[in-house]
């Protein structure tokens, strides 16, 4: 005899004790890589407990400077020729760049030719000051001053390296030597500015203990404090100390320690202006360059689009919208962003990555149905808060899921905005047809023809441009003089009410290719209609309707969208008329040839 058992009961909350068991954080375990990673050292951190900089908030623009012309032209595999220099010139200017690195002049005749064209020709606002680097030598130094005789307003930036791997290796200098370049250099600069400049010229100057980041902060301020009793900054003579991550190495928080540092213990501080120059080396310049502008920088220094050396300097136009985004005035005109990457792009003979920040091809595209649904909801609910508000929608206050900013506020327009392949949905589609078409399919069409429109993309592959859905959708639901498909077409309606208030219908068709008049009686003009096809053996019943005007005015038109069972098929119809009777017939029209197409 076997002796039974009941089975325990599960416990609550073990419902799930047979299905397969969850990952957990533990479960999943990263494998050495086998890269030699051990050779590298990690970067230190600055004994600052009490930094204020993560509690700072960026309320207005810093000072920009624009180094294309210097730092992004030297890295230029096709360095530029005199009119793309000047191309590049003329469009900084016109953006609102005031400060400008025109160039390296004793470098060589090309640079310093065209720092004096820029001079002769009165290419140079008066509010504009131009920018020239120079290395901490006497005769070049000679030649760099030499040639901003007749600048309206020019500063000479000079430089020499000061990180310890760099005077160990490259220039085998102790720290007295190092500083005594700096000091040296800083004294001859201002003798030849003293010799060749006249009255006429506002003259600056900037300072960079180039390699900042690798050197020793206390070293780099000693060295900066040495410059400054040289030039002895005070009111009205003002000095650029520039603190170049010409090597980006650390993470953004720790530079922007640094700068707080720096910012705390230089002396005369207030007359100091002080300038961070991040590259990319670690693809996070714009992050360093807007936390150290919160630790206590001044002024920024970078590139249109992040050209320099390397992986780049600091990209000034992501910086730059990166304010306008959050309600700031970046004092830079990026209105017409497409302008602006075309010329960089011709100087540069370098391309813009269609994924650059505010500026790429694609940037304000989603592919991604979810992203297109929420983008077209977007978009129609800015219209009705603008609406309400009594403003125009180009002056409400901006809120689109998956676009940061207003493309329209950059120069670009709606059309790119969504677009079409395998991996959209019903959003983007309807986007498409709403923007370029005026037309508001309701829900469930816009379910029924992005399935259309999908088989599209699924059969051909890649994206499906605008007109190609408007294609796509005239063959569908309207059709055409060049394509006129259809058992049955409608020429005209009128009704009538009968004794006992009912609607009736005639209206003119072809049905078959053969004229006739379509007679029907109904509760108003779709059941009268639905009346008049039974008639001909066409089974129709409307199970949802919706209308809008597609424009203003005596001479507008109205689009009509009828959810029609013909014959057991469910299916939507379109028609766009003035008339809305007419556009209503039209669209169960449309519903019924649908049905009977196949």
């Amino acid at each position: 005899m076997t002796e039974q058992t009941s089975a325990a009961p599960i416990p609550a909350g073990r419902a799930f004790v047979d299905r397969p068991t969850p990952i957990t954080a533990a479960s999943v375990r990263q494998q050495p890589s086998g890269m030699r990673h051990g050779r590298y050292l990690p970067f230190g951190t600055v004994d600052l407990a009490d930094r204020t900089w993560p509690n700072k908030v960026i309320t207005k623009a810093p000072r920009w400077l624009s180094t294309d012309l210097r730092d992004g032209n030297q890295a230029l595999i096709d360095p530029m020729s005199p009119a793309r220099k000047r191309k590049m010139f003329d469009l900084l200017v016109a953006m609102g760049y005031k400060e400008i690195e025109v160039g390296f002049p004793s470098s060589g005749a090309t640079d310093h030719a065209f720092v004096r064209s820029l001079i002769e020709e009165g290419a140079i606002p008066e509010d504009v000051t131009i920018s020239v680097l120079t290395q901490a030598r006497e005769e070049l130094i000679e030649k760099t001053v030499e040639s901003l005789v007749g600048a309206p307003r020019a500063t000479v930036h000079l430089y020499n390296a000061t990180a310890p791997l760099f005077r160990r290796v490259v220039f085998r200098n102790d720290m007295a030597a190092t500083k005594a370049i700096a000091t040296e250099g800083t004294r001859l600069v201002m003798e030849y500015a003293e010799k060749l400049l006249g009255e006429d010229t506002v003259f600056g100057y900037q300072y960079s203990p180039e390699i900042f980041v690798d050197t020793e902060l206390d070293f780099a301020l000693e060295v900066c404090e040495a410059v400054m009793d040289v030039w002895q900054p005070g009111a009205g003579r003002e000095i650029i100390l520039n603190l170049p991550a010409t090597i980006e190495r650390a993470t953004p928080n720790v530079q922007a320690d640094q700068f707080e540092w720096m910012s705390r213990n230089l002396s005369r501080r207030e007359f100091i202006c002080l300038s961070v120059h991040p590259h990319n080396d670690r693809g996070t310049a714009v992050a360093s360059a807007e936390l150290a502008y919160m630790a206590g920088a001044d002024r920024i220094e970078g590139c249109l689009f992040g050209q320099g050396e390397r992986t780049g300097n600091v990209d000034l136009v992501t910086l730059g919208m990166n304010l306008f985004s959050q309600g700031i005035d970046p004092e830079i005109d990026f209105s017409d962003i497409d302008e602006v990457r075309r010329t960089a792009e011709y100087c540069n003979q370098m391309e813009v990555h269609p994924r650059h920040p505010y500026a790429g091809d694609l940037v304000y595209t989603s592919f991604s149905g979810s992203h297109q649904d929420a983008i077209k909801k977007g978009f129609d609910a800015l219209e009705a808060d603008a609406a309400a508000a009594g403003v125009p929608v180009g002056e409400h206050t901006w809120g689109v899921p998956y676009l940061p900013i207003d493309p329209k506020d950059v120069g670009r327009t709606y059309e790119a905005v969504i677009r079409v392949n395998s991996q959209s949905g019903k959003g983007g589609v309807a986007y498409v047809l709403k923007n370029d078409h005026k037309l508001d399919l309701p829900r469930r069409m816009q379910i029924e023809f992005s399935r259309i429109i999908q088989a599209k993309t699924d059969a051909e592959g890649g994206e499906v441009t605008p007109a190609e859905i408007w294609r796509v959708f005239e063959d569908e639901y309207l059709p055409t003089t060049d394509n006129p498909w259809g058992r049955i077409s409608l020429s005209g309606s009128r009704t009538l009410t009968t004794e006992d208030g009912r609607d009736a219908l005639i209206a003119g068709a072809v049905v078959d290719g053969v004229p006739v008049t379509l007679t029907g009686v109904g509760n108003g003009p779709v059941s009268a209609f639905a009346d008049a096809l039974g008639r001909i053996d066409v089974d129709v019943r409307v199970l949802d309707y919706s209308e809008h005007a597609l424009s203003e005015g005596g001479d507008a038109q109205a689009a009509a969208y009828v959810e029609c069972a013909v014959d057991g098929k469910v299916l939507w119809g379109v028609g766009i008329d003035a008339n809305t009777v007419l556009a209503s017939l039209k669209a169960m029209t449309s519903a019924v040839n649908r049905a009977q197409r196949g």
